[in-house]
């Protein structure tokens, strides 16, 4: 679910108000976006893969609100955690360029 968009990493771009699906978020007042739904969110993690900052966090957890620290998040690097790990952004591996995946690719081959 998502918890948090930070106002200091944040650009303005909106683009998660723009990829939401259930449109969990309006556009803050000050440019920064507002979590105004967070109940409707699917933990889909589609802002986090588009915020071009790493200024937001989803939790894993799709059940309900988890209690996070922005200072902690930031310090554990969680921040945009999903789109470093799916290797969007600039100067990140691609998951699909990950060894593992050709490992996984090999033993799933058919034939």
């Amino acid at each position: 679910m998502i918890e948090l968009v930070s106002e200091s990493k944040c650009v303005e771009c909106n683009l998660c108000v723009s990829v939401c699906p259930t449109n969990v978020f309006d556009r803050g007042e000050h440019g920064i976006p507002v979590i105004a739904r967070q109940s409707d969110c699917q933990t889909c993690f589609m802002c986090e893969l588009y915020c071009p900052a790493d200024a937001l966090y989803v939790a894993a957890d799709a059940e309900g609100p988890t209690a996070v620290s922005e200072a902690l998040l930031d310090e554990q690097g969680l921040l945009g955690g999903y789109r470093e790990k799916v290797g969007w952004g600039k100067g990140r591996k691609p998951v699909a360029e990950h060894p593992y995946m050709y490992e996984l690719a090999k033993r799933t081959a058919i034939g």
